[in-house]
């Protein structure tokens, strides 16, 4: 019984597997197509085929004039929709509005996601220790910064 425990304790406490890469001569052409509509240049240097709450997503990173960006595109029938555009930025850089309205926080990695379907952008902050999920989001809208409630679903 005891060794029963140990074992579910440690496959509870184990990390997630990664999800597999894709090399950039395997993401298939729609994929590709979508990614060159909305970066034209962008060079692609590899993929992940994510499941997120019933979605299908590709994010595929790559660079566009020297800068490493990264596009999230999501499966919708037989279509690929880039949703995101995402690339790492320091924290000083944010807007002074997005800074204010997160509070007296230090991200140690802040990602900034322009929204496709509006232009909105979310940051994504992130705690020291805490790789996996954004600590805290705030969203820029029109000129307006808030803290979101919950996680941005892209």
């Amino acid at each position: 019984m005891m060794l029963r425990l140990t074992l579910a304790l440690s496959l509870l406490a184990a990390p997630a597997l990664a999800e597999p890469k894709v090399e950039a001569a395997a993401i298939p052409p729609a994929v590709v197509e979508a990614v060159n509509v909305a970066q034209p240049g962008m060079t692609i240097t590899q993929a992940e085929l994510k499941e997120r709450d019933g979605r299908r997503y590709y994010d595929v990173e790559g660079e566009v004039n020297g800068e490493e960006i990264e596009l999230d595109l999501l499966e919708s029938g037989e279509r690929w929709t880039v949703v995101e555009i995402q690339r790492d930025i320091e924290w000083a850089s944010a807007p002074a509005k997005v800074r204010a309205a997160a509070g007296n926080v230090s991200p140690v990695r802040v990602i900034e996601s322009r929204q496709a379907a509006d232009g909105s952008i979310v940051y994504e902050l992130f705690a020291a220790g805490k790789p996996a999920e954004p600590s805290l989001e705030v969203m820029l809208k029109d000129g307006e910064a808030k803290v979101l409630s919950e996680r941005w679903p892209h």
